[in-house]
């Protein structure tokens, strides 16, 4: 059975595949509301939503593991200021590439853990790593921060079980 995820991620750009997949997940999960011409069906309304076919996660290698290098929990840091990951058991690569017990690191700040069955979203919470950098110099205006790691896949989802860091916590000062 030929893989149509992999076959497509392959002949495109990254970015595109990315809003491609989020595009079919948002659509096969249906609109909120029926169109206005459509009439409401008794039986549709108590029908179960489809159910969207999600790419299976990667296994994660016993005891692979990511944590911060720097800065250490607790720390009083001026912005900018660079963040390392560290990373053991498992190799880098960059997203859309396909390799065994790989992935690309994803830095989580003041959210919570995402779905671990798609793909971590993007925006100023969810840093993506997509390059297999190893750091970045962040600059945040000062407050309390907390930060996690989690690895993704060649297509940004968590691996089975999810390799992350420990929650630290940082204070950023002017």
């Amino acid at each position: 059975m030929i893989d149509l995820s992999r076959t497509i991620a392959l002949s495109m750009n990254r970015t595109t595949f990315a809003m491609l997949l989020a595009a079919a997940l948002m659509v096969s999960c249906g609109s909120p509301e029926p169109p206005e011409e459509a009439a409401p069906d008794a039986d549709a309304a108590s029908a179960p939503a489809p159910e969207v076919a999600l790419p299976p996660r990667k296994p994660s290698p016993e005891g692979a593991r990511v944590w911060f290098v720097s800065p250490g929990d607790g720390a009083g840091l001026t912005s900018p200021f660079t963040v390392e990951f560290g990373l053991e058991g498992m190799k880098l690569l960059p997203a859309g590439e396909i390799g065994e017990n790989t992935g690309h690191h994803h830095l989580l700040v003041n959210t919570p853990l995402p779905r671990m069955d798609l793909p971590i979203i993007t925006d100023d919470a969810h840093m993506h790593f997509g390059l297999a950098q190893t750091n970045v110099e962040l600059s945040l205006a000062p407050g309390t921060y907390t930060l996690q790691l989690l690895l993704g896949d060649d297509l940004h989802i968590p691996h089975e079980p999810p390799v992350m860091s420990e929650v630290i916590t940082v204070e950023v000062t002017n």
